[in-house]
């Protein structure tokens, strides 16, 4: 995997990190401290202000990979890159937080019967839009620089220490509800200004730039732009739909219910991220030359090692959820969601495999196609969830989730490989599903050991996860994995 494989090792380092303190925070502080209205406020206010920005980045993180192989040159400080980098979501700022206050009658008649504290607090997602769109335009600066450490530092364990304060605070009635909220939006702001003292490090950080230098490329920037943007907006509503049907149609208590067991799931695709993000300007690279060939071989290896890591750590929540829901405060609450953790795990495997697939669209010169994927995948979800949510309540959501994920990435799947000739599939993608479809078969042999939660997940993680290691090995499903294997029993053998 070369240093895609080696850059995600790192990067999943400081995940590891980042995901003890998220479980730390989301399963036991938040049970514990907040009731579920509450927790479910918290997520829903942050989504309002992550869904209006990602539609007024008008796809900056996408335009910056996209575009910067054009601009990259050290010794001219990359020609003005950062100063248009800037712009983007300026333009979006301007357009969009305006009509987010023009539409705020239309919001709160949405959310006022059934979420009436969302409403109450409303007007802090106007500068959190802000926080958030600067935070991530730095973000992405640090990654077409190939700098990802300290930007992934900051969300994955930054963030998460910084929340964790003022829940406790919460939690020991220091803070009332309001300076809950007020802080924890300051958090964003903290977090954006941190980020950008460190890009400024970078000897390419200036606001210089000449005009004559981006003009021949002016018209296919704004294409690309456009067309993003339409997709952005479709795929942003589609991201938080199930969270804001379920607030407006069974109330915040529900969706904080549903908040905890979405982080359940989310720890699946905690290398994905590191993965990604190493990998998207590489594919970007090979694709400003239309070098299909090397944009599969890298399309194939990420696919692989994302299926492989996701359906692991998804068979070990898994085969521990209701050891998960004995451990976590108020665990009776959440215990029904069961069915939701499964769908859920399933959809975000299946985007795991194939959602680089639509890197690959985006970044090539089909990148229009990623339109009407992103128009299909969104009618698919909000048709799902307007089905099955009244009928099920959160597991309808979910099933709504997993059945708009199924029909979208075949559509996906059939562009990308019409279009870039891209195939994720080789064998060893039917080795590691028949493997999981093994260790769940095992599990379901496995007697409870004990009583105690602890250690029956302990007892049942040890066995799974050593069977794991040697499946992986004898089956041959990853080089590179195996090379690593052998490494580490050479190292062993070295001291024993």
């Amino acid at each position: 995997m070369g240093i895609v494989f080696r850059q995600s090792i790192k990067g999943t380092a400081v995940h590891w990190v980042g995901a003890v303190i998220g479980m730390i925070t989301m399963l036991y502080v938040q049970p514990y401290f907040l009731t579920t209205e509450e927790i479910g406020l918290m997520k829903v206010l942050y989504e309002s202000g992550l869904l209006i920005c990602g539609i007024a980045l008008l796809g900056t993180p996408s335009s910056a990979i996209r575009f910067f192989p054009y601009f990259k040159n050290s010794k001219n400080k990359d020609n003005g890159f950062f100063f248009y980098l800037l712009m983007l979501p300026a333009t979006g700022a301007i357009i969009f937080i305006p009509l987010v206050i023009f539409l705020k009658p239309l919001i709160v008649d949405f959310f006022s019967e059934k979420s009436a504290l969302y409403v109450e607090y409303f007007n802090w997602v106007i500068p959190l839009i802000l926080f958030l769109m600067y935070w991530i335009t730095f973000e992405s600066y640090a990654n077409v620089k190939m700098r990802i450490a300290v930007p992934k530092l900051i969300r994955e364990i930054g963030v998460r220490i910084l929340l964790l304060t003022l829940y406790v605070l919460y939690g020991f009635k220091l803070l009332t509800l309001t300076e809950l909220v007020t802080c924890s939006i300051s958090v964003y702001a903290v977090v954006m200004i941190i980020t950008f003292f460190y890009i400024r490090r970078f000897d390419s950080i200036t606001l210089k730039h000449d005009r004559k230098f981006i003009y021949p490329l002016q018209n296919k920037i704004l294409r690309y732009t456009v067309f993003l943007f339409l997709a952005v907006v479709s795929g942003n509503i589609l991201n938080q739909l199930d969270v804001f049907m379920l607030a407006s149609l069974k109330g915040l208590d529900t969706t904080g219910v549903y908040v905890i067991l979405i982080y359940i799931v989310a720890m699946i695709d905690m290398p994905s991220r590191a993965i990604t993000a190493i990998s998207s300007p590489i594919a970007a690279d090979s694709l400003k030359n239309d070098n299909f060939e090397k944009a599969n071989k890298l399309y194939k290896e990420v696919s692989l090692h994302q299926l492989i890591s996701g359906s692991i750590f998804f068979v070990f929540i898994w085969i521990n959820i209701d050891n998960i829901f004995a451990i976590i405060p108020n665990g009776e609450l959440f215990a029904p969601g069961k069915w939701v953790v499964l769908f859920l795990g399933i959809a975000k495997i299946i985007t795991m495999t194939l959602n680089f697939g639509g890197i690959l669209i985006a970044y090539s010169r089909y990148y229009y196609w990623s339109l009407f994927f992103s128009f299909f995948i969104c009618l698919t979800g909000i048709a799902a969830n307007l089905l099955l949510i009244p009928i099920l309540g959160m597991t309808g959501a979910a099933l709504a989730t997993l059945t708009a994920c199924i029909l979208s990435y075949s559509v996906q799947q059939w562009i990308v490989l019409k279009k870039v000739k891209g195939n994720p599939y080789t064998i060893n993608t039917l080795k590691q599903i028949i493997l999981i479809l093994i260790l769940f078969g095992i599990n379901f042999l496995l007697p409870k050991w004990s009583q105690n939660p602890f250690i029956d997940a302990a007892y049942r993680s040890i066995i799974i996860g050593t069977l794991t290691i040697i499946f992986l090995y004898k089956l041959k499903i990853s080089a590179t994995i195996n090379n690593i294997i052998d490494k580490s029993m050479a190292k062993i053998r070295t001291f024993i």
